[in-house]
């Protein structure tokens, strides 16, 4: 049996972390990356509530352009990802990280050019490819190095970069827009990419040497999907959905509700991920990462259909409190649960298939959300992100994700 095909049958994977003394998981490169990835998503966040609005206002498009020119972002990238991961294998994390947020900064800083929904869309397939490089490369090097027992913890704290970035991101873009205008968004959220391209620049390779050296009778070969990846994307993809179609459209929705502007709301939603993901970051390691990923799911489940069924602010407000926290837990619980017993060469590989996931959520979630506001309203939106999460719970169960392996089964799995 090939290692990092079954993830599930490692017998820490859903158990609680063990006794002895906990390896060392801060050092001054994960700092280092995490910064990067601060800056670079703060960018990312300034786009957050402009775009909807740019789109809607300057260029004249409806709901259906909306989805379509926030969703377009994510074809690039999962047609990318692939190929980054085998990059990222072969030549290291450093380099994606490099291309991708250079890329991105090129790119975001063109929007203002574009005169028409189309236009804006293909400059946003130029910036879904960076987003698959920077990603990538990003994702793989936390991985990297974390210990494998606190994996989970690493990816919560690691993650605090981005929530932290579409948090402040939104409140500066919605400070530029009062006073100066959307060329001002673009060019700040370039200019926070080229931000992380310079700190990567003062960040070490964190590919491990048995990746970079392993003799050719042992390597294992390039493969675009890599199957430890595709049921952790799979359930991963069920609660972006949601996420996408919340990121897309809670900034059209707070007008409906009479409430001034999104970014209250979406430093609610990024503060309740990083209060969680920080006071919490060990809680995937110590419940178990399919418990957690049910639990997650649950809670996504519940707060977006209590923004979509309770159309008041306080509606609003307490589904996206509770629909943090299931965000909060999900996200790190998939991915240590991908990479779990993977060997380092292949890290990029697995990283690249499950985060691809996550762009065809962001690709198709809010195009497919744009036609269901179009028929049925906007709050329908956020149901329907409810149904997608409801699905992934019986995925989940049917897969039996964190199910204890039959101990047959745990001793094939070391034994390879």
């Amino acid at each position: 049996m090939r290692p990092g095909n079954r993830p599930d049958l490692s017998p820490t994977t859903d158990g609680a972390a063990a006794a002895a003394p906990r390896p060392r998981l801060f050092t001054s490169t994960f700092a280092a990356v995490a910064a990067a990835s601060l800056a670079y998503f703060t960018g990312v966040g300034m786009l957050i509530p402009a775009l909807p609005r740019y789109v809607e206002g300057p260029l004249g498009g409806g709901d259906v352009a909306v989805g379509f020119t926030f969703g377009v972002f994510s074809v690039s990238a999962v047609l990318l990802r692939p190929v980054a991961g085998i990059l990222g294998d072969r030549r290291g994390r450093r380099p994606l990280m490099l291309a991708g947020a250079t890329i991105v900064a090129a790119s975001v800083a063109a929007y203002g050019l574009a005169d028409t929904p189309g236009v804006l869309a293909g400059i946003r397939l130029v910036s879904g490819a960076g987003e698959a490089l920077f990603f990538v490369g990003m994702a793989t090097a936390f991985t990297d190095l974390a210990p494998p027992e606190r994996r989970g913890e690493a990816m919560s704290l690691a993650s605090l970069a981005l929530y932290l970035g579409i948090g402040v991101g939104p409140l500066l873009a919605e400070a530029l827009l009062a006073r100066t205008g959307f060329t001002a968004v673009w060019l700040g959220s370039a200019a926070a990419a080229l931000i992380a391209v310079g700190l990567v620049l003062r960040t070490p390779e964190t590919r491990p040497a048995d990746a970079i050296d392993s003799p050719p009778a042992t390597r294992s070969p390039r493969r675009l999907v890599h199957p430890a990846g595709l049921l952790p994307g799979v359930v991963l993809l069920a609660s972006i959905v949601g996420m996408a179609g919340f990121v897309a459209f809670v900034p059209l929705h707070v007008g409906d509700l009479g409430m001034r502007g999104a970014g209250l709301v979406l430093l609610l939603f990024s503060g309740t991920v990083v209060l969680v993901r920080s006071l919490g970051a060990r809680l995937p390691d110590v419940l178990g990462h399919g418990r957690a990923i049910r639990l997650a799911l649950t809670l996504s489940l519940v707060g977006l259909a209590t923004i979509g069924s309770w159309r008041q602010p306080g509606g609003l407000l307490l589904g996206t409190a509770v629909f943090g926290v299931g965000i909060a837990l999900l996200t790190p619980s998939v991915f240590a649960l991908a990479v779990a017993g993977v060997p380092a060469r292949e890290r990029g590989q697995v990283m690249a298939t499950t985060s691809a996931f996550i762009d065809l959520a962001f690709g198709l979630g809010p195009a497919a959300m744009g036609i269901v506001a179009a028929l049925f309203g906007r709050p329908s939106v956020f149901l329907a992100g409810a149904a997608v999460a409801a699905a992934g719970l019986v995925l989940v169960a049917a897969a039996g994700v964190g199910r204890p392996a039959p101990a047959a089964a745990v001793a094939r799995a070391t034994a390879t």
